[in-house]
């Protein structure tokens, strides 16, 4: 894993509002003023979309033996007592006619980035917000079908969904009481509903707050390479978890479950890299996945993944 550098410190502490996104593994940072953004890259937080037609997402998911194949040797590390939670991802490929600018138009999401024609980035999930020197994490753990009966109370209750939604939740207080102090759960497990082409998703989330010291600009370099990668799209415990992410999974993840955010110096939003669609020479992929426990079950998990490929309206 690459270190952030100073940039994002120097920009923050000129209280001059810019744009930056960090890769994954923090080896690929782009961060520049957001006045000098070239017309390849575009973000939007909170924007309605435009009118238009919800695209079709045409999946061509990797077969079940496949996925099979990778959740196994995972829960095998789960069971070696070497990971608790592991968020395994995959590629899968598109049939999809509209250009990254179109996608990133078209998409109704609070957050939303168009990189250069490489890929788009319509997230549900807010990484940290800082405003009057408290930062604040929002993990996202648990999803279910609204159509299904009672889907609220069913989500709420699952063991293995409240189990993975506790690491996570422990995993990001470890990781704010690095960076600040006074660390509290304000929410724990509320649900935020996501409408999609096909079916709603309710998501299950949580927020987490810290104090910061009133100079976190000067220091929001060694603050985001503290909590980068992040918790909630890694596992725990987090620095062997993605060891063995990087012996499981079979692509890069490159730019995706990074994390992008634009900072004045005062204040700071971000959000995590999902719901991400990349263009590569061989057509569109989309990225997504799901934390795994000793509880999961493969062929939930598999619907799971594929359930997240899909276009926000």
């Amino acid at each position: 894993m690459g270190r952030t550098g100073p940039k994002l410190s120097a920009l923050a502490e000129a209280g001059r509002p810019f744009l930056f996104v960090i890769s994954y593994d923090k080896e690929d940072i782009y961060a520049a003023p957001l006045d000098e953004l070239p017309p390849d890259i575009r973000v939007a937080f909170r924007q309605p979309p435009a009118e238009g037609d919800a695209p079709l997402l045409q999946k061509h998911p990797i077969p079940f033996a496949r996925y099979e194949e990778a959740f196994d040797r995972v829960i095998g590390e789960i069971e070696a007592g070497n990971t608790y939670l592991l968020n395994l991802t995959f590629p899968t490929p598109l049939s999809l006619d509209l250009s990254p600018n179109e996608v990133f138009e078209r998409a109704n999401a609070p957050f939303k980035l168009l990189f250069k024609n490489r890929f788009v980035c319509f997230s549900p999930e807010p990484f940290v917000t800082i405003e009057n020197d408290t930062i604040a994490t929002y993990p996202m753990k648990g999803t279910i079908d609204a159509a299904i009966d009672d889907a609220e109370r069913k989500i709420l209750a699952d063991e293995k969904e409240m189990a993975e939604h506790v690491m996570v939740v422990d995993l990001l207080r470890n990781d704010l009481g690095i960076v600040g102090s006074r660390v509290r759960v304000e929410r724990f497990r509320y649900i935020e509903p996501i409408v999609t082409a096909d079916k709603t998703l309710l998501q299950v989330s949580s927020k987490i707050t810290a104090k910061l010291p009133s100079d976190w600009p000067r220091r929001l370099d060694e603050i985001m390479d503290a909590l980068l990668p992040a918790g909630s799209i890694t596992g725990t415990p987090k620095r062997r978890t993605c060891e063995i992410i990087a012996s499981v999974e079979s692509h890069e993840r490159g730019f995706f479950t990074g994390v992008f955010g634009v900072c004045d110096g005062k204040r700071l939003w971000s959000s995590v890299m999902i719901r991400y669609i990349e263009w590569t020479p061989d057509g569109p992929l989309y990225k997504s996945g799901g934390g795994i426990t000793i509880d999961s079950d493969a062929r939930a998990e598999y619907r799971e993944m594929l359930d997240k490929v899909y276009f926000p309206l």
